[in-house]
Protein backbone atom coordinates (compact mmCIF):
# COMPACT_ATOMS: atom_id res chain seq x y z
CA UNK A 1 0.00 0.00 0.00
CA UNK A 2 1.38 3.41 -0.61
CA UNK A 3 0.70 6.98 0.78
CA UNK A 4 -1.67 7.94 -0.93
CA UNK A 5 -4.13 4.69 -0.83
CA UNK A 6 -3.88 4.51 2.74
CA UNK A 7 -4.82 8.36 3.15
CA UNK A 8 -8.20 7.66 0.77
CA UNK A 9 -8.90 4.78 3.24
CA UNK A 10 -7.83 6.70 6.27
CA UNK A 11 -10.11 9.68 5.09
CA UNK A 12 -12.79 7.31 4.75
CA UNK A 13 -12.67 5.80 7.94
CA UNK A 14 -12.48 8.93 9.64
CA UNK A 15 -16.00 9.59 9.40
CA UNK A 16 -17.86 8.01 12.37
CA UNK A 17 -21.00 6.51 10.57
CA UNK A 18 -18.00 5.21 7.90
CA UNK A 19 -15.99 4.16 10.65
CA UNK A 20 -19.35 1.83 12.17
CA UNK A 21 -20.14 0.67 8.94
CA UNK A 22 -16.95 -0.58 8.23
CA UNK A 23 -16.79 -2.03 11.69
CA UNK A 24 -20.33 -3.89 10.84
CA UNK A 25 -19.52 -5.40 8.05
CA UNK A 26 -16.36 -6.73 9.53
CA UNK A 27 -18.39 -8.41 12.29
CA UNK A 28 -20.37 -10.10 9.11
CA UNK A 29 -17.62 -11.71 7.24
CA UNK A 30 -17.58 -13.45 5.47
CA UNK A 31 -21.55 -12.69 4.31
CA UNK A 32 -21.51 -9.35 4.50
CA UNK A 33 -25.16 -7.72 4.38
CA UNK A 34 -27.28 -5.79 2.32
CA UNK A 35 -26.98 -2.21 2.04
CA UNK A 36 -30.50 -2.15 3.60
CA UNK A 37 -29.67 -4.21 6.70
CA UNK A 38 -26.68 -2.06 7.29
CA UNK A 39 -29.05 0.91 7.29
CA UNK A 40 -31.63 -0.72 9.91
CA UNK A 41 -28.28 -2.19 11.99
CA UNK A 42 -27.29 1.16 12.61
CA UNK A 43 -30.34 3.35 12.33
CA UNK A 44 -29.05 5.18 9.51
CA UNK A 45 -31.74 6.49 6.99
CA UNK A 46 -31.75 4.70 3.74
CA UNK A 47 -31.39 8.04 1.57
CA UNK A 48 -27.61 8.69 3.49
CA UNK A 49 -26.50 4.90 3.24
CA UNK A 50 -25.33 4.72 -0.09
CA UNK A 51 -23.53 7.85 -0.19
CA UNK A 52 -21.37 6.43 2.57
CA UNK A 53 -20.64 3.13 1.31
CA UNK A 54 -19.92 4.59 -2.33
CA UNK A 55 -16.87 6.75 -0.16
CA UNK A 56 -16.25 3.70 1.64
CA UNK A 57 -16.20 1.22 -2.01
CA UNK A 58 -14.03 3.87 -3.90
CA UNK A 59 -11.41 3.71 -0.88
CA UNK A 60 -10.91 -0.19 -1.43
CA UNK A 61 -12.17 -1.14 2.08
CA UNK A 62 -15.65 -2.46 0.47
CA UNK A 63 -16.74 -4.44 -2.11
CA UNK A 64 -19.80 -5.22 -3.39
CA UNK A 65 -22.04 -8.27 -5.33
CA UNK A 66 -25.70 -8.05 -7.01
CA UNK A 67 -27.87 -10.61 -5.70
CA UNK A 68 -31.30 -9.99 -7.93
CA UNK A 69 -32.29 -6.46 -6.73
CA UNK A 70 -30.16 -6.69 -3.12
CA UNK A 71 -26.35 -5.59 -3.18
CA UNK A 72 -24.32 -7.35 -0.45
CA UNK A 73 -21.45 -5.26 0.70
CA UNK A 74 -18.35 -7.12 2.18
CA UNK A 75 -15.78 -5.91 4.12
CA UNK A 76 -12.11 -5.79 2.23
CA UNK A 77 -10.14 -7.52 4.82
CA UNK A 78 -7.03 -7.97 2.78
CA UNK A 79 -7.63 -4.13 2.00
CA UNK A 80 -7.29 -3.81 6.00
CA UNK A 81 -4.49 -5.96 6.43
CA UNK A 82 -2.57 -4.02 3.78
CA UNK A 83 -3.66 -0.52 5.71
CA UNK A 84 -2.40 -2.02 9.37
CA UNK A 85 0.58 -3.23 7.60
CA UNK A 86 1.42 0.01 6.29
CA UNK A 87 1.57 1.98 9.81
CA UNK A 88 2.99 -0.93 11.21
CA UNK A 89 6.01 -1.25 8.57
CA UNK A 90 8.68 1.17 10.32
CA UNK A 91 7.51 -0.20 13.67
CA UNK A 92 9.86 0.05 16.76
CA UNK A 93 12.68 1.21 14.51
CA UNK A 94 13.06 -2.02 13.02
CA UNK A 95 13.09 -4.18 16.29
CA UNK A 96 10.04 -6.07 15.36
CA UNK A 97 9.72 -7.50 19.15
CA UNK A 98 8.73 -4.48 20.17
CA UNK A 99 5.57 -4.31 18.31
CA UNK A 100 5.01 -7.79 19.60
CA UNK A 101 2.59 -6.40 22.81
CA UNK A 102 0.70 -4.75 20.34
CA UNK A 103 -0.30 -7.79 17.80
CA UNK A 104 -0.85 -9.50 20.82
CA UNK A 105 -3.55 -7.17 21.87
CA UNK A 106 -5.44 -8.07 19.19
CA UNK A 107 -8.27 -10.82 19.38
CA UNK A 108 -8.18 -13.60 16.96
CA UNK A 109 -11.89 -13.64 15.02
CA UNK A 110 -12.63 -17.13 14.04
CA UNK A 111 -15.64 -17.53 12.04
CA UNK A 112 -18.14 -20.61 12.48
Amino acid sequence: MDTQSALAALSALSQSTRLEIFRVLVRHEPDGLPAGDVARNLDIPQNTISTHLAILTRAGLLTSQRHSRLIVYRACLSRLRDLMLFLLRDCCAGSPELCAPLVAGLPLISHP
